[in-house]
């Protein structure tokens, strides 16, 4: 149930600790820093044509970041006291009627319960589904199997802390206390009559000891030993391992109240201290327009939030999820970094678990999950079509198959993918633009804003563009490991000053200072020049981007800095170059760059590095100074001409409208004219 990715296949407990040093918990200074980037998503249809979907902004229901989400009903928590007290009574009849009815994911769940039961070994498949089975049906053939589960797990654990050695549970940082402690919690409490009075004070005995040593970290025991560890991410809301512990507390205090001294202290601990009084605020503030900074790599990790704030809901009747608008705009999120194939991610920051950002069973669980917490939303009928569209309509490993029974979305109609084309998420740095919600569409990224997470690149400022497959990607898709965040693996102009590249620094916020759109086009601008920290080498990194829909991207840079610099565009396939043009095909479409500005073309084949099995980089490399990088770039002809130098890039698009962008070269701004009508372009990030 708590899979986090499997980052046990990373490299290791030396990545962590060197990561350790770059995270950092979001402060209130990033969040000033931001305030004026938070402004608003864009309501585009899928025509382009800048007429308006029925999303409004980037914080789910308003333009308004602040506050709780329109759907808190300001319900308090009550606590319920006879067992099972987590989740079943609100949805027994529900889940009873799928398996009466022998539903396509019923089934399939029950069938893997009952091979569990009868002995199979079932990767990753925790005992509280055998015990759901049995709370439901009242079959305590299920229950006896998961008790024996969870008592194997006490019982080693026993024996380490005997010998004054700390158990599995505390491996990796605690990482898996979500899963080991919540299944134990779930188990006590669904199986509760068949659970022995003598093993309930033993399971309640490790796991206030487990939860006690995740908040303390300085003076965490195991028997008569002190073993202290880090405390990582105990105090990081936006981190996935916290989602593991606010799991392992809160499980553990709804399954044993009133049967546990220490069952209030960890509700507490969980309600109070850590979501309201710093999940919630730090939510709010940081990651507005939904998502995650840790990207999408880790980034779905949140989906076991999800399912704590529906578990929550379901115990205590209170609405966690609403207290901040960042749940209901995750959903529309996520809905923009699907790629228009319906079969991949973004591929943004760390991707460890798979390299290549397919689309999952934890994206599915994703989503499912937040169209149960919003079932009335809009945008909860056109995730329900996203998911039955794409290349996951069902879940595929075993482990995964209860969430397609507890979340089967009957009660939600799906709707066609239309409205918003356009989407701004400040809070993750992420510009989302595509030409339309077909599997054919067009796709184009641009990342500007905080970089705060571990799991985060060096990719201020970078740009992607899919259509049916990858045209200039992040490389990591092409690694083994899946973690390459340099500055060099991005499309960005990179500085290098003595030789070497200027690195981009965490903890540190680029703003995105433009972002318009009219009729067929939109304009961003990026001041990057924060992701530097500061470093003497590096005097201004400032990006401009028009995107003509469908299939023209025009980017402008101002840089100054460094001994030298290079325009980096990262690409699938091995480009070929002749004069000022730079052409990629893959996947059926061809991209051509048209290089109007400053440096000389090169390429770098991306296969150098031990780490990548694939993938090239196309260069234009500069002196230092102060340089200005024209270019622009086209999809399958889509630009029957192009032509201009410095400033100006003129344009002819097939089907004959002349376009003109004539950038402002030491500021903000462009004068945009199309066939002839002059749109003035500035500073401002409009509320689209």
């Amino acid at each position: 149930m708590w899979d986090m990715n499997h980052k046990a296949r990373r490299v290791g407990a030396d990545y962590k600790m060197r990561h350790m040093r770059r995270n950092t918990t979001s402060a209130l200074a990033v969040l000033m820093s931001l305030t004026a980037a938070a402004c608003g998503a864009e309501t585009s249809d899928t025509a382009g044509d800048g007429e308006g979907s029925d999303f409004s902004g980037p914080n789910g229901d308003d333009g308004d970041p602040t506050g709780p989400d329109q759907d808190d009903d300001g319900t308090l928590p009550t606590y319920p006291t006879a067992h099972p007290r987590i989740y079943i009574s609100a949805n027994k009849a529900r889940l009873n009627a799928s398996l009466s009815a022998n539903t396509p994911a019923a089934a399939r769940f029950k069938a893997k319960v009952d091979q569990w039961a009868n002995g199979a070994s079932v990767w990753g498949f925790g005992a509280w589904n055998g015990a759901l089975i049995s709370a439901l049906t009242g079959n305590q053939t299920y229950c006896t199997k998961a008790i024996a589960q969870v008592e194997a797990q006490v019982v080693a654990a026993e024996a380490k802390i005997a010998a004054n050695q700390a158990p599995v549970v505390a491996d990796d940082s605690y990482l898996h206390v979500g899963e080991m402690i919540g299944d134990l919690a779930l188990v006590y409490d669904w199986c509760f009559d068949q659970v022995q009075p003598a093993q309930r004070a033993r399971w309640i005995a490790y796991g206030n000891t487990t939860i006690s040593n995740v908040w303390n970290h300085t003076g965490a025991k195991w028997g008569g030993a002190t073993i202290p560890w880090t405390g990582w991410a105990t105090n990081d809301p936006a981190n996935n391992y916290y989602f593991s512990f606010l799991r392992g507390t809160m499980m553990l205090g709804l399954a044993t109240k009133g049967e546990n001294p220490k069952a209030d202290e960890w509700i507490t601990q969980f309600r109070d201290t850590k979501v309201m009084g710093q999940l919630i605020p730090t939510f709010t503030a940081d990651l507005q327009g939904g998502g995650s900074r840790e990207g999408t790599g880790y980034g779905v990790a949140m989906r076991n939030l999800w399912q704590l704030y529906d578990f929550w809901h379901a115990t205590t009747g209170e609405k966690l999820h609403t207290k901040t608008k960042h749940t209901r705009a995750s959903m529309v999120s996520f809905m923009h970094q699907t790629l228009p194939t319906l079969d991949r991610v973004a591929p943004a920051g760390d991707q460890s678990r798979d390299s290549t950002a397919a689309f999952f069973d934890y994206h599915r669980a994703y989503m499912q999950e937040l169209v149960a917490l919003f079932p009335n939303d809009p945008m909860a009928a056109r995730a329900k079509q996203l998911l039955q569209s794409s290349n996951v309509p069902a879940m595929t490993q075993s482990f995964m198959l209860a969430y397609d029974f507890l979340y089967d979305m009957d009660d939600v109609t799906a709707s066609p993918l239309d409205g918003s084309t356009h989407y701004f998420a400040p809070g993750i740095a992420q510009l989302y633009m595509r030409s339309g919600w077909d599997r054919n569409a067009t796709w184009v990224n641009f990342t500007a804003g905080p970089y705060t997470q571990s799991h985060a690149h060096q990719d201020q400022g970078s740009i992607m563009i899919y259509k049916n497959g990858w045209l200039a990607y992040d490389p990591v898709v092409d690694s083994r490991s899946g973690l390459d965040q340099q500055v060099t693996t991005h499309g960005l102009v990179r500085i290098d000053n003595g030789g070497a590249p200027v690195r981009q620094v965490a903890n540190t916020v680029s703003k995105m200072e433009a972002l318009e759109k009219g009729d067929g086009w939109v304009y961003a601008s990026a001041d990057l020049t924060p992701a530097y920290n500061g470093n003497a080498a590096v005097q201004k990194v400032n990006r401009d981007i028009v995107y003509l829909m469908p299939d023209v991207v025009v980017v402008y840079d101002r840089v100054q800095g460094g001994s030298g610099q290079t325009w980096q565009l990262a690409v699938p396939t091995q480009p070929t170059i002749s004069g000022n043009t730079a052409t990629v095909t893959n996947a059926g479409h061809t991209l051509k760059v048209t290089k109007l500005g400053a440096g000389t073309f090169g390429q770098h084949s991306y296969r150098s590095n031990a780490d990548f099995t694939n993938g090239y980089r196309i260069d234009q490399t500069a002196g230092g100074g102060a340089q200005r990088f024209l270019n622009v770039l086209s999809i399958d002809g889509a630009a029957t001409s192009v032509s201009g130098s410095g400033e100006t890039a003129t344009v002819t698009l097939a089907g004959g409208k002349q376009v003109s962008i004539v950038f402002n070269r030491d500021s903000v701004g462009a004068t945009l004219t199309i066939d002839g009508q002059a749109t003035t372009l500035g500073a401002g990030v409009d509320d689209l």
